[in-house]
């Protein structure tokens, strides 16, 4: 009985089998045949999941393992010549290796990361790469950078006591930004040789385990080392820019500096940004109405401004040559035109920075004028994929970012939207002026609807919060940027070498006064801003497949894209965040309550962990700890040396000292944490210790209170060992006096 019970079991199980693949490959029939051209658009989104799984290691695979299953998948994909489910397996295979291989030799190529920079007063030296104008400072990069650690700045003339052997000079291979003090008014430009006395130190690591790493930020933008200077900037030489790059760094602060001349204050700061590219001047409070009022991509140079330039620069191309009667009858006018405003386009790209948004758009921009140039559709999804594999090739580092996920969640939206509603939209069109108005205000309306709604999940996962009147103050600021703002910006840069760009950039002056004045207005408005919860990760990729899945397919599977899209919403129910938080330096502990946030900060904390820790917390304000007394309904007790913390009556308390008195009973806790060393308060086996010395070590930690104890999560833990973590810090050795010694005595004392 048993045997044919087995028996029965298996043919069970085969069949099973059978009708699963014979189910699955007449789906595939049918989905081939109703989205006849369209799966190849999704190779570009397989080939981002691949740069993001390299992202999300936490350790350093083989160089060669993604290399060896791009070549095998790819070489499969060609033998199999009849277009199958295991060819389009093997091509999906293969684009997700090309993207993990893309991700992991950029990496690699790349220098390694500054270790044991000394994190105190030296005299630093290099050439400078940039400078920025910030709201009340400036900031200069540097490179070739050089620490000398025995110098002091001149007419000190102190005696300098040295323990030890002295430390040689140090050369850097990565750069190093420094902010310039207050009151220095130095004449610097890119390509001096300077030197100053500053502090400088390696990149901060995350705010918290899982927030958003900044260090690797700073591995693959070149940098080593941040900091501030201690003194006024010595200017070793005057030099022109040596390489091109450099040239074009000097070309955008002259042209800043020119700007600055004609238009002062937030006018000319936000005419600065719209022309080279330069957002860091921009007051922090016109800065955040732009957020706000749901303009920020106003400020961010990307497609909208590419776009109005090489409209601009096509409308003068072709009105330049309907003046010669030869041009306008025997000449391509239209494809010349095409080709000019593609080369107008690439210089601003590289005039405003090159980065991600504006090379997508100067990538779909190339596509748009070679599909013209051969007769082609020149919008389509396929140019965007195609944009898309090229930026993951050359950047693959910025798939993370929220530049690259709004950017190109934006532009899908848009061109498949209207691919939709095109037939419905044809009947707004007519001869009168009310219906072209009517038309244009409802392509602009759509336009603001699709990529702001489509752009707002990825910025509520980043920032915290959406704008809820971004299509009102789109439909009023988009306009004055296209036709008033843009075309003046343009024609000041063609007048500034006749030093007349005063007589455009005054006029522009007007427009952007008029645009800040929507931000400003709009941002004012009630719940302009709402706080969000925090996506989680998988929520963040359910909802980006389901963009992709409603973008990409044309028949009525695409409306399965919105279920995912709802899945991918509704997943902060499901995520819990962490009950208590330290910061990398333990100047800031935090605590969360269902009655809110309480923080303690023992020293200056950053306002950039604590504004993290308030989004991840979805919160919008923090209470002090109480110094005596209680606090969230009794959820924290607090007296002179110490606080108890007990949100839930499941859980064991977390102790939190404040002095060094040592704990009444450890085997009532479940942790101990410390703003200092707290080391030997309790023997082993006992709570958990979270310390100074832990997260010195180990980086900001979050913990979790469970029922049976605590989970404790550090930032090294989170993030693994990767090329831009840098390895875990090691005690410095006592310091050894080479004082010389007094003599002997005769006696031999």
């Amino acid at each position: 009985m048993t045997g044919k019970g087995h028996r029965h079991r298996s043919i069970l199980s085969a069949a099973g089998v059978i009708w699963a693949h014979g189910w699955l490959a007449a789906w595939w029939d049918r989905l081939r045949e109703a989205e006849q051209g369209r799966f190849v658009l999704w190779l570009p989104v397989f080939m981002g999941a691949g740069v993001l799984a390299y992202f999300d290691l936490r350790f350093e695979p083989p160089p060669w393992l993604a290399a060896k299953i791009a070549a095998a998948a790819f070489a499969a994909a060609i033998a199999l010549s009849s277009w199958t489910l295991p060819r389009a397996l093997a091509l999906v295979a293969g684009f997700a290796a090309l993207g993990f291989a893309s991700a992991q030799y950029t990496t690699a190529r790349l220098p390694p990361i500054e270790t044991h920079l000394p994190g105190k007063a030296m005299m630093v030296s290099g050439t400078v790469r940039a400078v920025e104008i910030l709201p009340h400072a400036r900031r200069i990069t540097l490179k070739t950078v050089t620490l000398n650690p025995d110098e002091r700045p001149p007419g000190r003339g102190r005696p300098v006591v040295t323990f030890g052997d002295p430390a040689p000079p140090r050369h850097l291979i990565r750069d190093v930004r420094l902010r310039l003090a207050k009151g220095d008014d130095s004449v610097v430009a890119t390509g001096d040789l300077v030197r100053i006395r500053a502090i400088s130190r390696q990149p901060m690591p995350p705010s918290m385990p899982g927030g958003w790493d900044t260090q690797r930020d700073a591995y693959f933008a070149g940098l080593g080392a941040s900091g501030w200077a201690l003194g006024r900037l010595q200017i070793v030489n005057h030099a022109l820019p040596d390489r091109f790059a450099s040239w074009v760094q000097w070309l955008r602060e002259t042209i800043g500096g020119r700007i600055m001349a004609a238009v002062p204050g937030a006018e000319g700061t936000i005419a600065v940004t719209l022309l080279t590219g330069a957002a860091r001047s921009i007051p922090p409070a016109d800065h955040a109405a732009f957020r706000d009022s749901g303009l920020a991509h106003i400020l961010a140079v990307a497609g909208l401004h590419i776009g109005i330039v090489m409209g601009f620069a096509l409308a003068g191309a072709r009105t330049a040559m309907a003046l010669s009667e030869r041009a306008s009858l025997f000449w391509p006018t239209r494809k010349i035109a095409a080709v000019f405003a593609l080369a107008v386009g690439g210089g601003y790209m590289i005039l405003t920075g090159a980065h991600v948004p504006i090379v997508r758009s100067f990538a779909m921009a190339c596509l748009f004028t070679l599909a013209l140039l051969a007769g082609r559709q020149p919008v389509s999804v396929r140019g965007l994929g195609l944009a898309g594999i090229a930026l993951m090739t050359i950047a693959p580092y910025e798939v993370p970012g929220v530049s690259f996920q709004m950017s190109f969640s934006a532009v899908l939206a848009l061109i498949s939207g209207y691919e939709t509603l095109r037939p419905w939209l044809r009947r707004l069109y007519g001869k009168s002026w009310g219906k072209r108005l009517g038309s244009h205000l409802v392509a602009l309306a759509l336009t603001s609807t699709l990529a702001g709604t489509a752009s707002l999940p990825y910025g509520a996962y980043h920032f915290g919060h959406v704008q809820l009147y971004y299509i009102f103050s789109n439909m009023a600021a988009v306009p004055l940027t296209a036709l008033w703002v843009m075309p003046a910006g343009m024609i000041a840069l063609l007048l500034i070498p006749l030093g007349l760009e005063a007589l455009a950039l005054v006029p522009m002056g007007w427009g952007v006064t008029l645009i800040i004045w929507i931000a400003r207005g709009t941002a004012a408005l009630p719940a302009a801003t709402l706080p969000v919860p925090h996506l989680s990760e998988w929520g963040l990729a359910v909802l980006s497949v389901g963009i992709a899945w409603l973008g990409i397919w044309r028949s009525r599977i695409r409306l399965l894209g919105i279920l995912a899209i709802a899945i991918g919403i509704a997943s902060p129910m499901f995520d819990r965040p962490p009950d208590i938080l330290l910061s990398g330096d333990g100047g800031l502990i935090g605590f969360r309550t269902e009655q809110g946030v309480f923080l303690q900060e023992t020293r200056s904390g950053s306002s950039f962990t604590r504004d993290a820790w308030l989004t991840r917390w979805y919160a919008t304000t923090a209470a002090k700890l109480p110094v005596t007394g209680e606090a969230a309904d009794g959820a924290l007790r607090c007296v002179k040396d110490r606080c108890l913390f007990q949100p839930r009556p499941d859980a064991k308390p977390v102790l939190l000292m404040r002095g060094p008195s040592k704990p009444d009973n450890c085997k009532e806790l479940a942790a101990i944490v410390s703003a200092e060393p707290a080391r030997g308060l309790c023997h082993y086996p006992g709570p958990k210790l979270v310390d100074r010395f832990t997260v010195w070590k180990q980086g900001p930690a979050a913990i979790w209170l469970e029922p049976g104890g605590v989970l404790v999560l550090t930032d090294r833990e989170a993030r693994g060992t990767r090329p831009w973590v840098p390895p875990p810090p090691k005690p410095r050795p006592r310091p050894v006096s080479n004082l010389p010694l007094a003599p002997l005595d005769g006696a031999g004392r």
